[in-house]
């Protein structure tokens, strides 16, 4: 069964917008396990717009699950995950003043970049997990990184505006989930998924992991976060 993982970004987006203590992500962590999340998604990004170090530091000591911290392929990041030790870093590209990731990694053209800190980061004894664009070339380089697992980034299907554009999409999809599957890559897939358009992407066999934040934060500012993310197990069966 596919596995759901949450994304808890935007608790401390909301924390952060008055400088105070509250919501605390943390709290929602334990709240989304509760509910039946199998592990919990941070971006500890460079800015530190939401996520705190303070965050992933205590969110690593009582988390019952799994913690995938994402992050740039930086020193600083690379040296806090080698002292935090989260079961998974997902390495992703951050630009400044981008409203959320724009894209997936470059691998094809990182190479040696990405090969290096996954290296680092699996003697720490942690998981690593490219978030890749659905391209051929990507997960043929995503294989030979050495990078055991792939985020396929969903944005193309969850954004698609006509019926054409999401089957594409979802093609692509499909088409780079087996080939991930097929060079012995673990996948995992997120990026705009959203209740209405999960299900498609949870039936596809080599997919064993959503990670997704936005949609079921923003249901939990209407109903409760332990509802919307029971929500969301239903959808993805």
């Amino acid at each position: 069964m596919t596995k759901l993982c949450v994304n808890v970004d935007h608790i401390a987006t909301v924390r952060q917008a008055r400088g105070g203590s509250e919501p605390d992500p943390v709290f929602a962590a334990a709240t989304a396990e509760a509910a039946g999340a199998a592990g919990i998604v941070v971006h500890l990004r460079g800015d530190r717009r939401h996520i705190q170090d303070r965050d992933v530091e205590i969110l690593r000591r009582t988390l019952k699950t799994q913690l995938n911290i994402e992050m740039a392929a930086t020193e600083e990041m690379l040296s806090m995950a080698e002292r935090v030790r989260p079961q998974v870093v997902t390495l992703v590209p951050e630009s400044p003043g981008e409203v959320t990731t724009e894209g997936g990694l470059d691998a094809a053209g990182q190479k040696e970049v990405l090969a290096a800190a996954t290296g680092r980061l699996a003697e720490a004894g942690i998981k690593v997990s490219l978030f890749i664009d659905p391209d051929p070339a990507q997960v043929e380089a995503a294989a030979e990184i050495g990078a055991p697992i792939v985020e396929l980034n969903t944005d193309a299907y969850s954004s698609a505006e006509s019926d054409e554009d999401e089957e594409a999409a979802f093609e692509a999809l499909r088409r780079a989930a087996e080939e991930a599957a097929e060079a012995g890559l673990r996948v995992a897939a997120g990026h705009g998924l959203n209740y209405r358009n999960v299900g498609r992407v949870s039936e596809l066999p080599q997919v064993e992991e959503l990670n997704i934040g936005h949609n079921i934060i923003a249901r939990a500012a209407l109903c409760g976060l332990e509802l919307a993310v029971r929500d969301m197990l239903v959808q993805i069966g």
